[in-house]
């Protein structure tokens, strides 16, 4: 496939247009040569600083993928401190994860390994989405010294049997990150830079675990043109789970490491690309902090990458030798962009589709039964499509008959009053049965005593206090960060209320959570189950 850059200026040209903010950054490579960058606007709109190829972003996510090749690095080649042992470094680092997560690392029904966090299918419920129970507030602090501790002592309990599953989930890869650096007997910062900064030749990246310090002059931004762009305030810190720091020229030399390692057995990045499967010998889309998906016809592996005020994507296609990045300060679709780039290039079309129309019954909301999460169906954007909503954004499906629907990581069904949902890439199926849509007069007359008071989760050491009156109800949580905001909660039906979480610590928010209420003999209610796609099934007790 011949490239021009004429066509990839072309292209470029139009993200600034396409994803409109402060500024952004983008490069495309074949065959591990860099065919064109564009950078456009600036790193700091407000004091007019330009953005350039050496501007600094935190990459967020895309750190995942480069924890993962320090570990493999370990593999091959341990420190001296290390070698001193007399078990393997997969041994050394089997104990250690035992030692940080002994509730669920030690038990003796379920196995939970390394490769289940570096896979995302370890079972542990996402940190950055518990927070919010934990009583955090959107722009408030979180400490690697004070407050991750905890949070890892509270993961007790998995809410799916490793393996199984896919789950995205922070809490793996903060966990890896602490075993690589007591096992190795160096700091992740030290390891990141001796074994992929150096070999990537990225050389200005550094770990930067403070998202309140971010290499000057960046400033992400949040907002769009109609509400007006802001400063966006982070306070968090992290190393693991993301914590890097890298300009556009820093990720420009890691694409070409990438292109040069593909071929090579021996690389620690052609290690990290193979695919892995669930216990079931299924495949999964997701291994080794990398990610698998269908762009064109075409096989690619990348990474999304997101914090508040900043987007990003990475993405490298095998078959074509070809590596797209983008990184932007401000929140839009990045994974739209990089796709955009790549559909232009290999200039794919969209295929015709015969149209369907959807059975009438496909509309309304549904409660899966397993995870006690709350499901809506809609009508699509485009004729013969529908809007799924099941994990914080819509997905969009194609119906192939009036009751069927799918897209590459999702079927959908609908029988009756069920909802039947395999999830392709979470090898979860779900159930969901109909939840009776009240009227109008329901909702505005909603029994709000029925539901206010406070519950308490012992397993999160959460209080969730319900308030309001008159049908209208909000919800805060008490936990070790403190005092959370109180959030709108909108009722659905039967006894299922959702929880708005448009905010939280990290990017994306965890969205709606949904409340199952449970009712005793009498009809009173005495607890609830809260979850959200990133933490389910949390069981809590009426307190008061």
């Amino acid at each position: 496939m011949l490239i021009s850059k004429a066509d990839v200026d072309r292209i470029l040209s139009a993200l600034p247009h396409l994803h409109r903010g402060p500024g952004g950054a983008a490069a495309v490579l074949k065959d591990g040569k860099l065919i064109s960058s564009r950078v456009w606007g600036y790193a700091d709109i407000d004091r007019g600083i330009p953005m350039t190829v050496k501007t600094q972003f935190p990459i967020c996510s895309i750190s995942k993928q480069m924890v993962c090749l320090a570990m493999l690095s370990l593999s091959r080649d341990p420190t001296a401190t290390m070698r001193q042992r007399k078990e393997s470094p997969k041994t050394q680092f089997q104990l250690e994860l035992q030692k940080l997560l002994p509730h669920l690392a030690g038990r003796a029904d379920v196995e939970l390994t390394i490769e289940n966090l570096c896979n995302m299918q370890s079972g542990i419920r996402d940190y950055w989405a518990m927070t919010t129970l934990y009583g955090a507030r959107p722009d408030g602090r979180f400490s690697l010294l004070h407050d991750a501790p905890k949070s890892i002592e509270l993961c007790k309990q998995f809410h799916f049997s490793p393996g199984t599953e896919y789950s995205y989930s922070n809490v793996n890869f903060y966990v890896l990150g602490r075993i690589l650096e007591n096992v190795a007997g160096q700091s992740l910062a030290q390891l990141l830079v001796e074994r992929v900064f150096i070999p990537a030749e990225m050389r200005t990246a550094s770990l930067n675990p403070n998202t309140n310090g971010l290499p000057l002059p960046i400033v992400g931004y949040e907002g769009d043109e109609k509400l007006g762009f802001f400063r966006a305030t982070n306070r968090i810190e992290w190393a693991g789970d993301a914590g890097i720091a890298a300009s556009l020229e820093d990720m420009i030399a890691y694409e070409k490491y990438v292109d040069r390692s593909t071929n090579d057995p021996q690389s620690l990045y052609y290690t990290a690309m193979q695919s892995v499967t669930f216990s079931d010998g299924k495949p999964a889309a997701y291994g080794t902090g990398l990610v698998r998906r269908n762009v064109a016809e075409k096989e690619t592996i990348g990474h999304g990458a997101g914090l508040r005020g900043f987007r990003h994507y990475r993405v490298y296609v095998p078959s074509e030798r070809l590596s797209v990045v983008v990184m932007m300060n401000h929140e839009t679709d990045p994974t739209a962009a990089t796709d955009h780039v790549l559909k232009e290039i290999l200039q794919w079309k969209e295929p015709e589709y015969p149209v369907y129309e959807p059975a009438r019954n496909w509309f309304g909301d549904f409660l899966d039964a397993e995870t006690q999460l709350y499901i809506t169906v809609e009508k699509g954007k485009e004729s013969g499509t529908l809007s799924i909503r099941y994990a914080r954004d819509a997905e969009f499906v194609r119906l192939t008959s009036d009751t069927r629907a799918e897209c590459r990581t999702m079927t959908a069904e609908i029988d009756g009053d069920v909802l039947h949902i395999t999830r392709i890439s979470e090898n979860r199926i779900l159930r969901a049965t109909r939840i009776p849509k009240p009227s109008d007069l329901d909702i505005y007359t909603l029994k709000s005593e029925d539901y206010t008071g406070s519950y308490y989760c012992e397993e999160a050491e959460s209080t969730f206090h319900c308030t309001g009156g008159n049908g209208t109800l909000y919800a805060s949580f008490t936990g070790f960060l403190g005092d959370g905001p109180k959030w709108l909660m909108r009722y659905i039906g039967g006894d299922v209320i959702a929880m708005g979480n448009p905010r939280g610590l990290d990017a994306s928010p965890p969205g709606d959570w949904t409340m199952v209420f449970k009712r005793d003999g009498n009809e009173k209610v005495i607890g609830c189950t809260v979850g959200c796609w990133l933490s389910r099934n949390l069981k809590f007790v009426r307190s008061a």
